[in-house]
């Protein structure tokens, strides 16, 4: 029997912080997103890393948001 719920590692969602703000101006096409995963117990903050994003057209932060 395999246990859920308190596990360490969980699969977090980034979004990219420079596609949020120009969607309030309607300047991009879309919002670019990566699924990764993150161990709970080492990164208990929100995790941000650099990834690239196609809507931006270069390497942007990318920021955990709810699910």
């Amino acid at each position: 029997m395999m246990a859920e719920g308190k596990d360490a590692r969980v699969k977090v969602i980034l979004e990219c912080t420079g596609c949020v703000r120009k969607s309030v101006n309607k300047e991009s096409r879309g919002i670019s997103r990566y699924i990764t995963q993150k161990n709970r117990h080492n990164t208990p903050s929100r995790l941000e890393l650099r990834k690239f994003c196609p809507y931006c057209y270069r390497h942007t932060i990318h920021g955990e948001i709810k699910k």
